[in-house]
């Protein structure tokens, strides 16, 4: 589908997860709550995560990160990672297909 797709986050207030699909990606907006965590988990994809708002902690096999504004996490397909929020969080999340790198 070669239509161009447009999203209004802003008129969702509340929602958990607003995506906008592509055809070998997906761009997300993920608002998590405070005191939400994230059990240890994986993906076949390779995913991308920008802290917008909030913080808390990441765990990954490199060791903990600090989540705040302007963090950029880069998951490569298969790493496991669990996150704990201390504050309401709001994070932009990219999912690529399987099988497409990222450049």
């Amino acid at each position: 589908m070669n239509t161009p797709v447009f999203a209004a986050w802003s008129l969702a207030p509340g929602a958990i997860a607003l995506p906008v699909e592509g055809q070998r990606a997906t761009l997300r907006r993920v608002e998590v709550g405070a005191g939400h965590v994230a059990e240890r988990h994986s993906h076949a994809h390779e995913q991308f995560l920008l802290v917008t708002a909030g913080g808390g902690t990441l765990r990954c096999e490199a060791g903990e990160v600090r989540l705040a504004p302007g963090v950029v996490v880069h998951l490569p397909p298969g790493a496991w990672h669990s996150a704990v929020f201390e504050a309401a969080t709001v994070l932009i999340e990219v999912n690529l297909a399987e099988g497409v790198a990222a450049s």
